[in-house]
């Protein structure tokens, strides 16, 4: 629970919504981490108009990541477990890490020469990602994770 007993609140009404925030911090975390997962399984499978491990290797290897299907298993298992882990907050810091890492890759090696409007596939969405990623890496799962559940975090 967020402490507002210790600040003046501008609008005192507002103090219930704060006390929310851990179920919301819990949802961003569930968002960020589950909405990669599907760019995983793109990226394994070839599911949902993805190219698989062959096809995203190709993309790999034009834009000169190599190893390429090296690099196209590793992004795709971080995108699909990392965000799946992170999703529900197990081993929550190193899934974030890995998400946040892969994210980070995407917005240098594809995003970032496209300038910053997501439109013309700029680095806007990936860093955005990158970012909300990065957070759960420094803070952790909270009480609605399944870290918290077992006791343990990482």
């Amino acid at each position: 629970m967020t402490d507002t007993t210790s600040q003046k609140l501008i609008v005192p009404a507002f103090g219930g919504l704060y006390a929310a925030t851990p179920v919301f911090e819990a949802l961003l975390r569930f968002v960020v981490g589950f909405w990669l997962v599907p760019h995983g399984a793109q990226k394994l499978f070839g599911l949902f108009g993805g190219g698989g491990i062959e096809g995203t290797a190709g993309f790999f290897a034009q834009i000169g990541l190599q190893p390429a299907i090296l690099l196209a298993t590793l992004a795709g298992l971080g995108e699909f477990f990392g965000g799946l882990f992170l999703a529900i907050g197990l081993l929550t810091r190193p899934a974030a890490l890995v998400a946040a890492f892969v994210l980070l890759v995407a917005t240098l090696s594809v995003h970032l020469g496209n300038g910053f409007f997501m439109a013309t596939g700029g680095f806007e969405y990936a860093s955005l990602w990158f970012f909300a990623a990065l957070y759960f890496f420094f803070k952790g799962g909270n009480q609605y994770s399944v870290d918290a559940k077992l006791g343990r975090a990482f």
